[in-house]
């Protein structure tokens, strides 16, 4: 009875130690608060203000060893808080750099109101027009940049009124801050949702929505009534969602089937909870190397003197930036550029990648090219740089080889034996003719 007494002891010690360890291997962040400045207005766009703040993340609200720790001397104590958040979400390493590091993850910290969503698909989260006491509170809203991009989170808080104790009600997160992709290939955009359990609003029904947007244009890709269990009519074809995962663990990442050239853009990925709402950002960038044609091929013989036009198209890539140019490789191995040509501009073909053409003049006395070698063509693109070659041969200029010139000899001994042999033959039968005559 003692042994299994110990046993429990201490496993508690160790899960003890463990929530222990997760609360401090979270960061205490620096961020911005920004809100509107009180009494100002009458413009367009409403005067903010902004100052340091400090968060202290645990996820564990009964621990306050963060608060031991000393407040940087250009930061206002009262903009000091301690943000709950058991899921950890806000733990991510990203968001952690080790102490002293350069670099720092972004924050920005705002005042949030909560309200009613007037979408349709977001619209039945709040049927009963009735706002719970649950709301009487400070609210924010938090968006955190993490590093080398490999999070974004944002959040929405719930402190009491005028306390420094926040507690994460809702966190929407991605992983996949920048993703490239090839044309054909399926897409994974990384969106993921958590609802604090405790929380009223937890149980009471949820709206996803995917956002495109491109140099001013936007576009409605996907939206989800959780709650209802409906899409909006305006659904991209190819763009769906793993429903059974969206509602069993909060996974809204988007599924692009097949990549295509419109796809490329900013992606928002939002969430809505009754009277709550938080986005993450994404770019998806569809990147795809060119195809590389030369012509004419083969390139006819050249004779000194001549000039000759050559043409090299690149096709079928995209994004449009692309740099073309040409280069000759020798015989004796080594290589020289020859520039980058004539370059023609972009055509854009029906799947909206692009195409360019590159015209080289070669003036094969001007250039100096030897016996010729091989002409390349070389692209260098986001996608990765491509190559394509032809072989050129110039007249005049080629030096024969070691094995042509023993050749060369073989064919010049066989063909002097046989006009020894004939000649001899000839002489033979001449001899005999004559002798004949005589007798």
């Amino acid at each position: 009875m003692t042994d299994f007494s110990t046993i429990y002891k201490l496993s508690l010690v160790t899960v003890f130690g463990l929530v222990q360890a997760c609360s401090s291997s979270c960061p205490v962040l620096e961020c911005w608060f920004v809100q509107e400045k009180a009494g100002r207005g009458g413009g367009l766009t409403a005067a903010t203000s902004q100052e340091k703040s400090l968060l202290h993340i645990r996820t564990d609200a009964h621990s306050r060893s963060a608060g031991s720790q000393k407040v940087p001397a250009d930061i206002n104590p009262d903009r000091v808080y301690f943000v709950t958040d058991p899921a950890a979400t806000l733990c991510h390493s990203s968001l952690n750099p080790p102490r002293g590091s350069v670099n720092k993850p972004q924050c920005e910290i705002n005042p949030f109101l909560p309200q009613p969503s007037s979408l349709k698909w977001a619209a039945p989260l709040t049927d009963s027009a009735l706002s719970p006491v649950y709301l009487q509170a400070d609210w924010f809203s938090t968006s955190y940049q993490g590093l080398k991009k490999q999070l974004t989170v944002s959040s929405i808080t719930r402190a009491p009124t005028a306390s420094k104790e926040h507690d994460v009600i809702l966190t929407v997160s991605s992983k996949t801050v920048s993703v490239k992709a090839r044309l054909g290939e399926p897409v994974l955009l990384d969106c993921n949702f958590w609802v604090d359990p405790t929380s009223p609003l937890s149980g009471s029904g949820f709206a996803v929505e995917w956002r495109y947007q491109f140099r001013g244009d936007g576009r409605l890709v996907l939206a989800y009534d959780g709650k209802t269990d409906r899409l909006a009519d305006a659904q991209e074809e190819g763009a769906t969602l793993d429903f059974e995962s969206l509602h069993e663990k909060g996974n809204a990442s988007l599924i692009l089937q097949e990549a295509k050239v419109r796809h490329s853009g900013l992606y928002i990925c939002t969430t809505y909870l009754p009277y709550l709402v938080a986005q993450v950002a994404m770019e998806l960038e569809i990147v795809e190397p060119p195809s590389l044609s030369i012509y004419p091929s083969p390139l006819p013989l050249a004779v000194p003197g001549q000039t000759l036009t050559v043409q090299c198209e690149a096709s079928g890539f995209a994004p449009l930036s692309l740099e073309l140019s040409w280069e000759l490789k020798g015989a004796d191995g080594s290589s020289r550029p020859l520039g980058s040509g004539s370059i023609s501009g972009h055509k854009q073909a029906w799947d909206g990648t692009y195409s360019q053409t590159t015209r080289l003049e070669l003036d094969t006395t001007a250039l100096d090219l030897g016996r010729g070698g091989e002409l390349i063509c070389v692209a260098a693109h986001l996608g990765g740089t491509r190559q394509a070659s032809v072989t050129l041969n110039v007249i005049g200029f080629s030096a024969p080889s070691i094995e042509d010139s023993m050749a060369m000899v073989g064919v010049a001994l066989v063909l002097y034996g046989l006009i020894k042999f004939v000649s001899w033959t000839v002489t033979s039968s001449g001899s005999k003719y004559s002798r004949n005559i005589v007798n």
